[in-house]
């Protein structure tokens, strides 16, 4: 279940083309390997079912070929399905294959639409802002509620026969066609101009044979379309003939009428499909119609659009015109794709995969000439002779000796034996499945890797000028060297080796494995930035815990898991805190496929792995106000949590620390009694949530930008970037509505886990302006004061998010990621002498000045100084290097303890739940094994959303959710369950509150989940 690639020459009219064609599998686990391949190419070939139609991976595959800008085209295989199966007639089957084509333009349309309103959009904005200055308002045009989809040109977008970008096929069968080649030929028959036919073979058109007229509107008269009459009915009256009737007549009537040869063992075979497939594969060659669309519809290397290379070249949220002038050069030689001497080699490797070091084609063993032949029979002869006549000296020695002849003899025939079969391991050898955009690709030339981080105006800075991968450069982050080995062309399962290879060609490369894990650029010019990341539509959600059966294989085990990590773009390999190895695939195929290459490839040992690990999710709900006999929990909820504090310190923890009101909010003072903290967690609303999951790569992107302002860099952050941190705050304002959310969205704090998870961490401390998360929008409007105070706030600022960022990682349940909770801190105190003393008696008297006593604490009982974080700029100025001093001292340390507890009791404060993964899950079945899979859904704690019965088949579509937990085994047993007739696909959908985890905690119950 891999993908696969190969090299075609194909010779379409007058001119040779060289293609190079990827298989990837269809299965929804393997969404990765179409991730890794579409990246590599210029357009894509999406194969359909006639039956099934429109799938899950159809539209997963439509979306990818959408989002690397490449063309699709369109294969409608199975066609004799049609015929043999659902036995339609050829009017049916029109009226079917019609309905595919517009379930495919639907989802085409749908992704169209969305980046034409996104366009729109971004030019009514521009259009208001040049209102703004110019002041100008139009008297005539009130209002403008055009969308811009009738300008926009989507001509070449849709799927239609008449294009030419539709191929009717049946591999099995081995026939295919598209109507140009009915065109051609009825062109001939008829005297029609091919062109006229090519416009009406598809559509509503019908052939009046008194006025020797092809008409419109066929359908209204009852007639035959002109696609049914001249391609469909020939079709139906040959399967009739072969395979339904085996008429012996009429099949030698179409063999003489088609003009095709048939040899007389496929017309006296058994299996009538032999003789169809002998006749069709002549008749309409599926290579032909697929391979002459592709040569006439796709694009060339040549023709990339400049909106494509850009795409490609402009990594996280900077602009491509503010890349250094080296890098935007490198646009030409994209665009041209430039193969000179001295033109950059560029290459880009979407993944690695293992082969046999014996298959590689330096080790192959190649077939001997006849001279080697007759060499080394002369050498085994002469051996042979030797042999015997030693053994025949060394017998009469022995004889007269006295000494058995023949034991000495299998002594060293035995030694021989175990000399001449050393134990070899098979070895693997990974080779990097990559393309080249420019240049050309030379075996032995040293270049750049560049990693994903990778900032070329910085390596372009500490690289002297001119210097290439040959040279001892100095090192810069994220650059490394290596040398390409050896160069591959990809046959398949064959490997044939080259020494040079042009650009726009897909190609394998050895030496890699060393300085590439998944994928990479390569470059011989520094001034290359890395690609955008590869798209990955299936997420791995499913773990195992993997061990060897006998404990001394573990290094073997380590070694086989790294390879595995290395060979597959989408599994992913963790270590636990109990050193646990963990292996995280994309569902149960995916997961079989990587246990079987670990057992047979990589580790070669065997193993045991445990049953599946089903991830959740850790949220709190609003507390409910009345219990299951309407009365009031008020009071109830309370005394809980003061039965917990008081739980708590008979444990052993001093209760004088931490402090947990009616309301929720936790106050929790570090050990050494010098900071406080007051947090109090509550629950997003759903839509925030499911809006900050969508988010994440913008949420990160936006944390890189204020990271990089933080530090005093410039960067340029493309309009595109900033127009959709814009548009994620405007979403976040307008579902944040209430009191207690009031101006929250301008107080976000972080958000976490990992610093762009679906969390929230707010900023309420009085007194405490730090700068806006969203400073990037408004960045000449920043004053030199928010700039000092987030100089003197910097690290310690730090510590509460890094306490924040571990307790959303790991909740208090069972140890799962926090989703769908707002953490906001209330109170910040900490004391004087948090801060270390310095020498200088100027400072510690401008400190005593400046600090501000507050008392006691009252909750803790500590004496003392305290200072809250409202310092005014002269302050801050004078506290930078005293606090920067504590950066990682104990104050730091203990602060980040302290924010941590504090959510964690927080969150243990409020109605706790565990929220399950769920599967989306699509069944098509037939109509007499309904009920059964209806049985097992309801059995496995699945929710059926809505089924639907396929128009002019018995077939119905079952559109259901289904718990992760419960799909182990699921596809299983509903092809025992119904006898193979109905098949589901399972893609990973959403979250949700489904495990029922009480508020009995706050009476100190405690439940383990394994």
């Amino acid at each position: 279940m891999k993908s696969s690639a190969i090299s075609l020459h194909y010779r379409n009219g007058d001119q040779d083309y060289l293609l190079n064609l990827i298989d990837s599998p269809g299965h929804i686990d393997f969404s990765s390997e179409v991730s890794t391949a579409v990246r590599l190419c210029d357009g894509a070939i999406i194969v359909v079912d006639a039956v099934e139609g429109v799938c899950p991976q159809t539209q997963a595959v439509l979306r990818q070929a959408w989002l690397e800008n490449i063309r699709p085209v369109l294969v409608i295989n199975k066609i004799d399905r049609l015929i043999l199966e659902l036995k339609l007639t050829s009017q049916e089957a029109y009226s079917h294959l019609q309905k595919i084509l517009e379930q495919v333009n639907a989802v085409t349309g749908t992704l169209f639409t969305s980046k034409v309103m996104e366009e729109r959009a971004e030019k009514e904005k521009k259009e208001v802002e040049e209102e703004k200055e110019s002041k100008i308002l139009s008297g005539d045009q009130v209002y403008d509620w055009s969308a811009g989809l009738e300008e926009a040109d989507d001509s070449q977008l849709y799927f239609s026969p008449d294009q030419g970008n539709v191929v009717f096929a049946s591999a099995i069968d081995g026939w295919g066609f598209s109507i140009q080649q009915f065109a051609h030929i009825y062109s001939q028959k008829m005297g029609i101009k091919a062109e006229v036919l090519l416009k009406t073979l598809w559509g509503d058109f019908y052939l009046n044979a008194k006025a020797k007229k092809i008409m419109k509107g066929a359908q209204a008269k009852g007639k035959k379309q002109l696609f049914v009459q001249l391609v469909l009915d020939n079709l139906w009256s040959l399967y009739d003939a072969v395979v339904t009737r085996r008429d012996k007549e009429k099949v030698e009537k179409v063999i003489a009428s088609l003009g095709v040869k048939v040899l007389a063992r496929d017309s006296r075979h058994s299996d009538p499909k032999v003789l169809l497939s002998a006749i069709c594969s002549q008749w309409l060659p599926l290579a032909q119609a697929v391979l002459s669309m592709v040569c006439e519809k796709l694009p060339s290397p040549i023709d990339m659009t400049a909106e494509r290379v850009e795409k490609l070249m402009s990594v996280g949220p900077r602009r491509f015109d503010s890349l250094p002038e080296q890098t935007q050069e490198l646009k030409r030689a994209f665009l041209q794709c430039s193969s000179g001497e001295n033109d950059p080699l560029i290459i880009f490797v979407s993944k690695m995969f293992a082969v046999d070091t014996k298959a590689l084609p330096q080790n192959r063993q190649r077939p001997l000439t006849q001279e080697e032949i007759a060499q080394r029979r002369e050498l085994a002869r002469q051996r042979h002779a030797d042999r015997m006549a030693a053994d025949q000296t060394a017998a009469e020695s022995r004889s007269q000796e006295g000494q058995p002849a023949g034991c000495d003899s299998a002594k060293m025939e035995g030694l021989t034996l175990k000399d001449s079969q050393p134990e070899e391991e098979e070895q693997q050898t990974f080779v990097a499945f990559a393309r080249v955009y420019s240049g050309v690709a030379k075996k032995g030339r040293r270049v750049f890797v560049l990693g994903p981080k990778y900032d070329p105006a910085r390596g372009l800075s500490m690289m002297p000028e001119g210097s290439s991968a040959w040279d001892r450069v100095p090192a810069v982050p994220h650059l490394s060297v290596c040398s390409m080995d050896s160069l591959y062309l990809l046959m398949g399962r064959e490997l044939e080796e080259l020494d040079e290879v042009p650009v726009g060609n897909v190609l394998g490369i050895s030496g890699l494995e060393e300085c590439v894990l998944k994928s990479a650029t390569l470059s011989t010019s520094p001034a290359c930035p890395p690609f955008i990341p590869l798209n990955f539509e299936a997420t791995p959600i499913l773990r195992v815990a993997i061990e060897p059966k006998h404990p001394s294989e573990m290094p073997k085990l380590v070694r086989g898991m790294r390879l595995l990590n290395q060979a597959d773009p989408c599994a992913e390999i963790l270590i636990q805190e109990t050193g646990e190895h963990v292996l995280v695939t994309a569902g149960e195929v995916h997961l079989q496929r990587c246990l079987d290459d670990l057992r047979k490839r990589f580790a070669k040992i065997e193993i045991s792995a445990s049953k599946p690990i089903i991830p959740f999710r850790e949220t709190v709900v609003r507390p409910p106000k009345v219990d299951m006999v309407n009365e009031d929990l008020g009071k109830q909820h309370k005394v809980a949590i003061i039965h917990q504090v008081k739980e708590e310190a008979s444990q052993g923890r001093p209760s004088d620390t931490l402090h947990v009101d009616h309301s929720g909010l936790v106050t929790l003072t570090t050990p050494n009694r010098l900071a406080t903290v007051s947090v109090r967690a509550i629950p997003l609303p759903q839509e925030v949530t499911c809006l900050l999951e969508s988010s994440t790569e913008l949420i990160r992107t936006l944390e890189q930008v204020n990271m990089s302002l933080r530090e005093g860099k410039s960067l340029d952050v493309s309009p595109r970037t900033l127009e959709a941190i814009t548009g994620l705050k405007a979403q976040l304002e307008s579902l944040l509505q209430g009191r207690k959310w009031r101006n929250a969205v301008e107080h976000i704090w972080a958000f976490g886990p990992r610093r762009y998870g679906p969390n929230i961490l707010l900023n309420l401390v009085e007194g405490y302006q730090r700068p806006s998360l969203w400073q990037c929008l408004g960045r000449g409007d920043q004053s030199g004061e928010a700039g000092a105070q987030a100089a003197c706030m910097r690290d310690l600022d730090n510590s509460i998010v890094s306490g924040f960022q571990l307790a959303t990682l790991s909740g208090p349940m069972c140890e799962e990621p926090l989703m769908g909770v707002c953490f906001s801190v209330e109170r910040w105190d900490i004391q004087s002498a948090a801060l270390p003393q310095h020498q200088d008696s100027l400072e510690e008297d401008s400190l005593e000045e400046d600090s501000m006593s507050h008392g006691a604490l009252t909750d803790s009982g500590v004496e003392g100084s305290i200072e809250t974080w409202t310092a005014g700029p002269c302050q801050a100025r004078r506290r930078t290097q005293a606090a920067s001093a504590d950066c990682y001292g104990p104050v730091s340390g203990q602060l980040i303890a302290a924010m941590k507890e504090a959510c964690r009791h927080a969150f243990q404060a409020q109605p706790q739940r565990l929220m399950a993964a769920i599967y989306t899950c699509e069944i098509m079945a037939t109509a007499e094994v309904l009920g059964r899979v209806y049985g097992v859904l309801g059995k496995r704690e699945g929710r059926v959303l809505h089924e639907e019965m396929k128009e002019g088949t018995d077939m119905f579509i079952i559109k259901a959710v289904l718990p992760v937990a419960e799909s182990f085994g699921f596809a299983d047993e509903i092809r025992k369950r119904t006898s193979g007739l109905a098949s589901p696909q399972l893609v990973f959908s959403h979250w949700e509150v489904n495990i029922i985890y009480g508020d009995t905690l706050l009476e100190g119950e405690c439940i383990r989940l394994t």
